[in-house]
């Protein structure tokens, strides 16, 4: 018996002499075969016992059934994998054998459609943009017609007061201006349609990118809110310090201010006073008061006050809007960094999202796959049982009848012989007498000769041969001889 790959082939044989011929049985593929055979000895006699013979195939990318009975061993064979079962008359039992299955491994392998998963939601949200704007240029379009309208309405309400004969009045100029600025503002609705026009399809093309920093600004939304309400909360704060400053500043403003006009006004009532009395002292004293120096001694101290106050409010202003805008950029660049993350955490998610249902579609088909097979596995296994059975069938009743026309062949063999021994006889005895009438009387021989055949009886475990014997007995004359 030779395999394949795997398979299953049955084979028996029947012998009646010492050599036992067993067929040979090999495929491939998937293949049940059965085959039959008799070998016979030259020089002996062979009765077969396997005159049915029938080929059955399945012939297809899974399995195939082959049966075939032969004579002299001849092999049966089929393409693909094969299952091998042997079984032995004469020749012994050999026990079943099951190899190994092999699979075709570039099956397995999954095809490569090269489809991008995100292409329909990407086509998705690219129809909703081009809705929109479609929606904006419509309404664009339904403005200009409105203006139009209005435009045709009141040059038809122009023509109407132009061709009214009336009183002269002043209103002709004005109406005139109304109507040229309607007629300008109904061109200039015009010009801003085309431009829209232009601007739409620029809009589509720039589309792609904005679409791109929504999906960025609408996943970090969250994020930026709470940054903007802390960031918001501090600059409640400055504003407030701010607020207070100011007030203090415009407090201390406005007390320079009073105190100023106060002391120009006291300044005033002196000299005032000291030009009303005429008073004349004499005194010792060589210093004299000035009073326009102690003015601006004054003055100067609190400009000096009032631009310290300034510099120093401005300083720390200036200092409180640097430190803000340091820790703006230094929120900005955490936001980018964010950002990138979340992007390429999301592209992660998508690609083992993606990854994960063709999985678990490659799974359900390999599920389905082998279902499939198990399905044709078990009709091809019931198919086969059936031929095998209807075959083994076949063969006993070609054995009964092999064995009834062996019979048969005995019986007629047996009257031949007899025949034959009668006729070698009468020979005998004509010749006998013919040579005793010539030389006289002589010694009469008596002749046994044996005939054997051999018979197939049984199932092909159980064969044995039975032997089948006929005597003839010849007589010449009164003494005998033992052939």
């Amino acid at each position: 018996m030779t395999c394949g790959s795997a398979r299953f082939s049955s084979c028996s044989g029947v012998r009646t002499s010492s050599s036992c011929v067993a067929t040979q049985g090999y495929s491939s593929g998937r293949t049940f075969s059965c085959s039959s055979a008799c070998g016979p000895q030259p020089g002996r006699c062979c009765i077969t016992a396997a005159p049915y013979r029938g080929i059955s195939c399945y012939r297809g990318l899974a399995s195939g059934f082959g049966s075939r009975s032969v004579c002299g061993g001849v092999r049966a064979g089929s393409s693909g994998r094969s299952f091998g079962y042997r079984s032995g008359g004469l020749c012994g039992l050999s026990a079943p054998s099951i190899t190994t299955v092999s699979v075709n491994e570039s099956l397995l392998v999954p095809l490569n459609l090269e489809m991008d998963p995100n292409a329909q939601g990407v086509k998705q949200k690219e129809k909703e943009q081009i809705k929109i704007l479609n929606n904006k240029f419509a309404a664009f379009i339904d403005k200009v017609r409105f203006l139009e309208q209005q435009n045709k309405l009141l040059q038809t309400k122009w023509q109407f007061y132009q061709n009214r004969k009336c009183c002269d009045s002043n209103l002709e100029p004005l109406f005139s201006g109304y109507i040229e600025t309607l007629r300008r503002e109904a061109e200039r609705v015009e010009a801003d349609s085309g431009r829209l026009a232009s601007e739409l399809n620029h809009v589509q093309e720039v589309l792609e990118g904005y679409k791109k920093k929504y999906e960025e600004e609408v996943t970090l939304r969250t994020t930026a809110e709470n940054e903007f309400v802390r960031i918001k909360q501090e600059v409640n704060g400055v504003y407030v310090r701010k607020g207070d400053l100011e007030a203090n500043a415009h407090s201390l403003v406005e007390e320079i201010s009073f105190l100023k006009s106060l002391y120009e006004e006291e300044i005033r009532v002196l000299q005032a006073h000291i030009s009303d009395t005429s008073v004349i002292v004499k005194m010792d004293n060589s210093r004299e008061l000035n009073m326009d120096s102690i003015l601006a001694e004054i003055k100067a101290h609190y400009d000096d006050i009032a631009s310290r106050s300034r510099a120093e409010a401005e300083s720390w202003y200036r200092g409180k809007y640097e430190e803000i805008k340091a820790t703006v950029v230094r929120h900005g660049e955490t936001l980018r960094r964010t950002k990138e993350e979340i992007n390429e955490l999301n592209r992660m998610i998508q690609r083992l999202t993606t990854e994960i249902n063709n999985a678990k579609s490659q799974n359900s088909k390999l599920e389905a796959a082998v279902s499939q097979a198990e399905q044709q596995g078990e009709v091809a296994l019931t198919d086969a049982r059936r031929k095998l059975a209807g075959l083994e069938e076949a063969l006993q009743k070609a054995k009964q009848d092999m064995a009834r026309l062996l019979r048969e062949y005995q019986e007629v063999l047996s009257s031949k012989l007899g025949l034959d021994i009668e006729i070698a006889t009468y020979r005998r005895l004509l010749e006998g007498e013919e040579q005793r009438l010539c030389d006289g009387i002589s010694s009469v021989n008596i002749c046994v000769s044996n005939s054997q055949g051999g018979v197939v009886c049984g199932d092909l475990s159980t064969t044995r041969t039975c032997t089948i014997k006929s005597r003839g007995v010849g007589i010449c004359g009164s003494s005998y001889k033992k052939c």
